[in-house]
Protein backbone atom coordinates (compact mmCIF):
# COMPACT_ATOMS: atom_id res chain seq x y z
CA UNK A 1 0.00 0.00 0.00
CA UNK A 2 1.04 3.59 -0.51
CA UNK A 3 0.86 6.21 2.22
CA UNK A 4 1.36 9.96 2.16
CA UNK A 5 2.51 11.45 5.45
CA UNK A 6 0.52 14.53 6.45
CA UNK A 7 2.00 15.09 9.90
CA UNK A 8 4.90 13.60 11.82
CA UNK A 9 6.61 14.19 15.14
CA UNK A 10 10.01 12.60 15.73
CA UNK A 11 11.78 11.77 18.96
CA UNK A 12 14.93 13.83 18.47
CA UNK A 13 15.96 13.35 22.12
CA UNK A 14 17.93 10.14 21.56
CA UNK A 15 20.00 9.46 24.66
CA UNK A 16 22.90 8.02 22.64
CA UNK A 17 23.39 10.99 20.32
CA UNK A 18 23.20 14.75 20.49
CA UNK A 19 19.93 16.03 19.03
CA UNK A 20 20.15 17.61 15.57
CA UNK A 21 19.91 21.38 15.29
CA UNK A 22 16.49 23.00 14.83
CA UNK A 23 17.32 23.53 11.15
CA UNK A 24 18.20 19.85 10.71
CA UNK A 25 15.05 18.79 12.56
CA UNK A 26 12.90 20.99 10.33
CA UNK A 27 14.55 19.58 7.22
CA UNK A 28 13.92 15.97 8.32
CA UNK A 29 10.26 16.74 9.01
CA UNK A 30 9.84 18.63 5.70
CA UNK A 31 11.41 15.76 3.73
CA UNK A 32 9.06 13.25 5.37
CA UNK A 33 5.77 15.15 5.03
CA UNK A 34 4.17 14.85 1.62
CA UNK A 35 6.38 11.99 0.52
CA UNK A 36 4.72 8.80 -0.69
CA UNK A 37 5.87 5.77 1.29
CA UNK A 38 5.29 2.15 0.34
CA UNK A 39 4.54 -0.12 3.29
CA UNK A 40 2.45 -3.16 4.18
CA UNK A 41 0.62 -1.49 7.08
CA UNK A 42 0.96 1.30 9.65
CA UNK A 43 3.58 -0.58 11.68
CA UNK A 44 5.67 -1.14 8.56
CA UNK A 45 5.23 2.54 7.60
CA UNK A 46 6.64 3.63 10.96
CA UNK A 47 9.57 1.24 10.50
CA UNK A 48 10.25 2.51 6.96
CA UNK A 49 10.32 6.14 8.09
CA UNK A 50 12.42 5.35 11.16
CA UNK A 51 14.99 3.50 9.04
CA UNK A 52 15.09 6.27 6.42
CA UNK A 53 15.47 9.14 8.90
CA UNK A 54 17.30 7.45 11.77
CA UNK A 55 14.80 8.75 14.34
CA UNK A 56 11.88 7.12 16.14
CA UNK A 57 8.41 8.51 15.61
CA UNK A 58 6.31 9.94 18.44
CA UNK A 59 3.19 10.53 16.33
CA UNK A 60 2.20 10.08 12.72
CA UNK A 61 -0.76 11.02 10.52
CA UNK A 62 -1.12 9.86 6.95
CA UNK A 63 -3.56 9.19 4.15
CA UNK A 64 -3.80 6.14 1.92
CA UNK A 65 -2.85 6.86 -1.68
CA UNK A 66 -4.76 4.90 -4.26
CA UNK A 67 -2.99 3.93 -7.45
Amino acid sequence: MNYQVTEVQFDFEDEENLPPSQLQQSKIVEETIGQIWEADDEEDLVEEITCATGYCIKSLNYVHVLK
